[in-house]
């Protein structure tokens, strides 16, 4: 367990834009062959469109690269955190931390952000997208990206989570990511086993769904306990779900890359239903 924290402590960045292009590649591959929904749409003009927040996001992220190691590197070496309150075995620290990352994080934002107007005014980007597939999961204003880089490091220091877990976390949530956003079809068997421990693709759809409760549910990035935990957990058939928002389904808005980044600082942008 050592030398796999180990590695993914040191691991070149090089080696994560291979991890992470090679899944983007397989789940592109994948729904093309075999899609959940038929969507009539320039399939290569809509992932222009969301690998424009990839670089925002990426962007924002590096920015934030050197506090993240610093306070992940701090918690190491001064043993802080809610791990170090009782002595862990390696293998149990990591998966402790991966749940805790994953919690705060990613959940607990991602919850905020449907209940505090300004925060709900950036997330609402990607939930405009009316086509969901792969490069959805890549479709965050950079507004957002920055309150979700500020509870990573909130996450890290809560937890005390050392660089490796971090960048392991980080690597299986970008998967997970594409897993659960893009548009293939998966035996309804197969996505209930998943779903009792992790997000699973229909899962998550619900969540993509353009009307509330639908909307406010299904939260979760890799874990699936949370939602059932906080009672947010909710199932719907996949044939049911219509994918964007209420508010903004117009195509003007959606599809436009100058709109969607000015959608936070416009009057008329609905606060959410709490």
């Amino acid at each position: 367990m050592e030398s796999f924290i180990g590695f993914f402590e040191h691991i070149p960045s090089s080696y994560r834009t291979l991890i992470l292009v090679t899944g983007f590649t397989f789940f592109w591959i994948l729904e093309n062959s075999l899609p959940a929904f038929t969507f009539r749409y320039n399939k290569w003009r809509h992932a222009a469109l969301n690998m424009f927040f990839t670089l925002t996001t990426l962007i924002v992220n590096l920015g934030f690269a050197f506090v993240i190691i610093s306070v992940a590197d701090y918690t190491t070496v001064h043993r802080t955190g809610l791990l170090y309150l009782y002595p862990l075995p390696m293998w149990l620290h990591v998966i402790l931390g991966l749940l805790l990352l994953d919690f705060i994080g990613a959940w607990l934002i991602h919850w905020i952000e449907h209940k505090i107007p300004l925060m709900w005014r950036f997330h609402i980007i990607h939930h405009t997208d009316t086509q969901v597939d792969v490069t959805t999961a890549l479709r965050h204003h950079p507004g957002e990206s920055v309150f979700r880089a500020v509870f990573t490091i909130l996450a890290i220091w809560v937890a005390g989570t050392p660089v490796g877990v971090v960048m392991l976390y980080q690597t299986l949530s970008a998967l997970f990511a594409q897993l659960t956003h893009a548009n293939w079809h998966i035996s309804p068997t197969v996505d209930r086993l998943i779903r009792y421990l992790f997000v699973s693709p229909n899962m998550h759809r619900v969540h993509h769904h353009y009307k509330q409760p639908l909307t406010d549910s299904n939260y979760g990035n890799i874990f699936s306990i949370w939602d059932r935990l906080w009672g947010t957990y909710r199932e719907a058939e996949p044939e049911s779900l219509i994918y964007g928002l209420d508010t903004h389904m117009d195509k003007q808005t959606h599809s436009r890359l100058g709109r969607l980044l000015l959608i936070p600082f416009k009057g008329d942008c609905p606060p959410p239903k709490i």
